[in-house]
């Protein structure tokens, strides 16, 4: 390390916190993505369980709290519309996450950042 030069602490720790900040972004990134993969996953299986079961069939839906009987004629098409909703907003959080690791690295590669994992 005497060969290479020292970078002064006042730079040290902001780099630090631009790292941190990033690291803390791509975490939240992280956490929403699995958030909408599971509630992707459920959609999708209610959509499995209710597709092939009669039309006029009463089943219940949760709407804002609040418990209503509706016929799986009238629920599956939301149903279907909000899987698909939610799987296009999967597919933009996927982009912005690896959109980030991107600027992350090439922030890391343009201040010659070196990860040291204790």
């Amino acid at each position: 390390m005497s060969s290479q030069q020292q970078v002064d602490p006042k730079k040290q720790q902001e780099l630090q916190l631009q790292y941190t900040n990033f690291k803390n972004t791509l975490q939240q990134l992280a956490q929403k993505i699995g958030d909408i993969e599971q509630e992707a996953e459920e959609h999708k299986l209610v959509i499995e369980t209710l597709d092939p079961l009669p039309e006029d069939r009463k089943c219940f839906r949760m709407v804002n709290g609040v418990l209503v009987e509706r016929t799986v004629k009238d629920v599956l098409p939301t149903l279907k519309t909000n899987s698909d909703g939610l799987k296009q907003v999967l597919e933009d959080m996927l982009k912005q996450y690896k959109l980030k690791q991107t600027e992350l690295d090439s922030w890391k590669k343009k201040n010659n950042i070196q990860v040291v994992q204790p």
